[in-house]
């Protein structure tokens, strides 16, 4: 366990000559409101290092270096946006098993099954949501941190030979290109309409301004005690508040006591008050019929789909889901410029 600045140091030069490295992070957005990384899980042949990145030092320097080599990671997107924002990471290069593993056919392709199935090691679930926050790092979770990364080199050297013999590295170089170009774009939060959990299309009228209201009311407590909202209250929890005061029959849930109690009733009766003009109204997006010509473009790319798909044993949504094939026929040309140039020749798109 890596935890000051100079056996980091010292790592970034032994990792210097090395191409492949496998890594991996843990963060405690089920813990905290405000997520942080809090561990960083790295192997290179013949050894395993964990790093702590809430030990006080920058890890900036590592994640330079870390640019300048091939990252075998499962599942990259989270990954690399938590090492963007604690350390400025930019990868130039992924290796990423997940998108692998569904590329050679495989439909169980979760760390836990490759590893299962590949190399017969089990990963403890107990620790998947833990705090990582906490310190000491009790022993089976060091454990099951160290063995989230102890495989991922030999696994990538399986499946690097398995899509090699099938043809596909090229689709796979195009998907990890995708991959590191999503994780870099910014995703914009519509604070407008947060509010909008699932199950809120159910409520109308003031039971959606209460609903509204209750939902603000957790996510100031969630930020103030830097706790995740379920914390606070769960989803379900807020929906059946808000249907219940707007019915005059309000039970305040029993976990919520003093100040936050108080806070909390404040809240659904402000929304019980949204005068009727200001009520939130269904968001509905606008979906138009399709034309003859469009239908029959999505019967035709549909189909090519899902022949390519059988022929070649893969989940036809990993060519293109329905979304996209939705778009094709709506704009071609639009559409397609989102698709990789291997999806395109699955179904017969010519650019």
């Amino acid at each position: 366990m890596i935890t000051t600045s100079e056996p980091l140091n010292e790592l970034i030069v032994e990792i210097a000559g090395i191409d492949r490295l496998a890594i991996d992070t843990e963060a405690d957005s089920l813990h905290c409101y405000f997520e942080k990384l809090c561990l960083i899980q790295l192997s290179i042949p013949g050894k395993d290092v964990l790093i702590d990145p809430l030990a006080g030092f920058s890890i900036e320097p590592f994640c330079e270096e870390l640019a300048r080599h091939e990252l075998i990671i499962h599942g990259a997107d989270y990954d690399l946006r938590l090492l963007a924002r604690a350390g400025n990471l930019k990868a130039t290069r992924i290796f990423d098993t997940m998108i692998a593993a569904r590329l050679t056919g495989r439909t169980e392709f979760s760390l836990a099954a490759l590893l299962a199935a590949n190399f017969g090691v089990t990963l403890a679930k107990q620790s998947q949501k833990a705090n990582w926050a906490r310190r000491p790092l009790p022993p089976q979770m060091l454990e099951y941190a160290v063995k989230d990364t102890q495989y991922l080199l030999p696994l990538a050297e399986k499946l690097e030979g398995e899509l090699r013999a099938m043809g596909r590295m090229e689709w796979f170089a195009q998907s990890c290109e995708k991959a590191i170009a999503s994780a870099a774009s910014t995703r914009v939060r519509d604070a407008a309409n947060a509010w909008r959990i699932s199950g809120s299309s159910d409520l109308h009228g003031r039971a959606a301004a209460v609903l509204q209201a209750l939902w603000h009311w957790r996510d100031r407590e969630a930020r103030t005690a830097d706790r995740p909202p379920f914390h606070i209250l769960h989803n379900e929890q807020l929906i059946a508040c808000a249907q219940a005061f707007d019915t005059g029959n309000a039970e305040i849930p029993r976990h919520l006591t003093g100040t936050r109690r108080d806070r909390f009733v404040a809240a659904a009766e402000q929304g019980l008050k949204v005068p009727e003009a200001e009520w939130p109204q269904p968001v509905r997006k606008p979906r138009s019929r399709p034309t003859g010509e469009q239908q029959r473009l999505f019967n035709h790319y549909k189909t090519e789909r899902d022949k390519a798909a059988a022929r070649l044993s893969l989940d036809p949504s990993l060519i293109a889901p329905k979304a996209a094939i939705e778009a094709i026929a709506a704009n071609p040309a639009e559409a397609c410029e989102k698709m990789m140039p291997w999806q395109r020749a699955l179904l017969g798109i010519t650019d």
